[in-house]
């Protein structure tokens, strides 16, 4: 019964970590700045920090599902 929680976790971050690292992708191949008023590459460096994290803790809530 608890691992119906845990695939939807799983689910939710696994998806908005590969979106995020998608949509950051998109936006350095086309030279758009990822968020206004930032620093490029501050900016770049921690979407795709954030976005690696979420996929792991997404991988990891299927891993102990």
């Amino acid at each position: 019964m608890e691992s119906g929680p845990a695939i939807f976790a799983g689910a939710a971050f696994t998806l908005f970590g590969a979106a995020l690292l998608i949509w950051t992708g998109a936006r350095v191949t086309l030279r758009v700045p990822v968020a206004h008023g930032v620093s490029p590459v501050a900016s770049t460096a921690l979407a795709v920090i954030f976005g690696t994290a979420f996929l792991t803790a997404g991988i990891c809530c299927f891993c102990l599902a």
